[in-house]
């Protein structure tokens, strides 16, 4: 592809909306166009890079025994509300009525369809195991699209959906889809890191997200430097810090006017934090829930959500509160009957605490579980922290910043049982069939690739997903001898399949130069007037501080060792 012909313009200042380094660069590079919030038109470099993307899921995932379809975006509500799936994806869900009224949404996945499809094509045990995939655009109306291509309403997905007979096979396809993912995100240069992770609004139950480290990145992941262990911060689980236990002390209720905050009552008493219990008010699918965890401690409302099982959760405001003769900065569960009270595990890590007096201006100290107070139920509903233990081994926790590139998780029989997608198996017994989902954002992991690999100048592509190979550029091609060579060099590199764009723009060496690094394709060649003299060019990779002299015969050697 010439420059001069490409339908791409770049940028010389950064955008005033770009957000984050791939969103900026995206745009600078003319990879991406902006249509609204959320909404991109991707240019040819972009789409180049993309459908590389593609090519290499498409073949993992016929390697593994997956199948391309191509379900439909635009789906009858119907389907949605048999499932329940309607409510649990709320506004993010775009809805719309066609001609005749009807209701209609435009899916941000397609689990009803898919199950509705092997409700037709699976009847049998023999039938089992089996895997559909597609690579098909999806909608979601999120609230803060942000970004770039990070967070979007409109975009392309890789989604798989396997079917098994039992909970072994399930195991196997499963492991089989991890090693697949695996390898695709190495095919495609790019290293992450498989965590634990929360299955979301779908459902399911074991569940892993593929993380791209980043630091821009909007997941928190919890690591294990000594024996892996892995987990977003949404579901890591941890050894808390444990407090040394003491002979319990007698209830006592003291006065501490002014005293609203954590930190504060910490300070008053001269105890730490985790001596005492904070209170946390939620609203759980419209029910007043008080949470009691240590105050040293932060709520995991994903964790909350799971353990409550509640399809919405919100803190309380304070009209809400306040009906329900809660006092901020003063409450405790002593006494409380006239709510749900959930603890988190950490009330029974320590003893003595400090805890709201349930009325302006007083606290109680050596307030103790269960002698105390009691709490419907107790769980671990607390937020992983950098330095907490591991839940595995014991050594402490870090975090590392990280961009959700792909995510696959078992959804067990809840579709299959809901729509009525069964199977006779080798006993004649019908039976649910048990689906797995497996998903990768195309558009997301390009953006992924760049916030990982760029620096000041621009992008640096890895050569497997670059929208071309080779950058050639043509110092001064109105000079007779530098535009013949460099035509000449552009004519024999695509013959020998090099992927190439060639700089035959009359701009200056300074401009091509910028462009060159803001690109970001793998290698550059240089034509020059004083090259051509040397019977050579330059070769340079993007990541090199400094290029060589390469004979104008050895061109396409050097590039196979370059791009290996």
């Amino acid at each position: 592809m010439r420059s001069t012909q490409l339908f791409s313009k770049t940028l010389r200042e950064d955008p005033a909306e770009a957000e984050t380094a791939s969103h900026r660069l995206m745009l600078r590079a003319g990879m991406i166009s902006q249509v609204a919030a959320g909404v991109y038109t991707s240019l040819p470099l972009a789409l180049r890079a993309m459908r590389k993307i593609e090519a290499i899921i498409r073949k993992e995932m016929d390697a593994s025994g997956g199948q391309e379809v191509r379900m439909p975006s635009l789906q009858p509500v119907e389907i949605w509300r048999e499932t329940g799936r309607e409510a649990g994806f709320g506004d993010n869900l775009f809805r719309l009525k066609d001609r005749r009224l009807r209701d209609m949404v435009l899916a941000p996945t397609h689990e009803e369809v898919v199950t509705s499809l092997a409700r037709s094509n699976i009847s049998s045990y023999r039938d089992l195991p089996s895997m559909v995939y597609q690579i098909q655009t999806k909608f979601r109306d999120e609230p803060r699209p942000r970004a770039g291509l990070i967070r979007v309403r409109e975009f392309d997905m890789k989604d798989a959906y396997s079917f098994d007979a039992d909970e072994e096979s399930l195991d196997i396809t499963y492991r089989k889809m991890l090693e697949a993912y695996n390898t695709i995100f190495a095919r495609c240069g790019l290293p992450t890191l498989a965590v634990e992770a929360d299955s979301g609004a779908i459902g399911g139950k074991d569940s892993h997200e593929f993380i791209l480290p980043a630091e821009s990145g909007e997941d928190t992941i919890l690591t294990c430097s000594n024996c892996g262990y892995a987990a977003n911060a949404e579901r890591a689980r941890s050894q808390k810090p444990p407090m040394k236990l003491e002979p319990e002390g007698d209830l006592d209720l003291v006065e501490t006017q002014g005293i609203e905050t954590i930190q504060a009552l910490a300070e008053f008493l001269k105890i730490p934090s985790s001596k005492t219990l904070k209170a946390v008010f939620y609203m759980a699918d419209g029910e007043m829930v008080l949470i009691t965890i240590r105050g040293d401690l932060e709520v995991n409302e994903i964790k909350l959500k799971n353990l409550l099982h509640a399809k919405e959760l919100r803190l309380a405001t304070p009209e809400e509160s306040q009906a329900a003769g809660l006092t901020p900065g003063y409450t405790s569960p002593i006494g409380k009957n006239n709510v749900r009270l959930v603890g988190d595990d950490s009330i029974n890590l320590g003893n003595n605490f400090a805890v709201g007096g349930n009325k302006p201006g007083y606290h109680y100290v050596n307030a103790n579980f269960p002698r105390d107070f009691a709490v419907e139920t107790v769980g671990d509903i607390a937020l992983a922290e950098d330095g907490h233990g591991c839940p595995v081994c014991g050594t402490s926790l870090t975090t590392v910043r990280g961009i959700e590139v792909g995510h696959v998780f078992k959804l067990g029989t809840y579709f299959t049982e809901t729509l009525k997608a069964n199977f006779l198996d080798a006993q004649g017994q019908q039976r649910p069939i048990i689906m797995g989902c497996y998903g990768i954002g195309v558009g997301r992991l390009l953006a992924g690739a760049i916030e990982q690999n760029h620096d000041d100048k621009g992008i640096i592509f890895p050569a497997p997903i670059a929208p071309y190979e080779v950058h050639l550029l043509s110092l001064n091609p109105q000079d007779p001898e530098v535009g013949s060579a460099a035509e000449e060099l552009y004519s024999r590199l695509e013959r020998a399949g090099y992927e190439v764009l060639y700089d035959d723009r009359t701009e200056s060496a300074g401009v091509k130069f910028n462009d060159a690094d803001l690109l970001g394709l793998p290698v550059r060649l240089v034509v020059s007037g004083r090259n051509i003299k040397q019977g050579a060019v330059e070769a340079k990779r993007r990541q090199d501080a400094e290029g060589s002299l390469v004979p104008l015969n050895e061109v396409e050697l050097a590039l196979a060792k370059l791009l290996a």
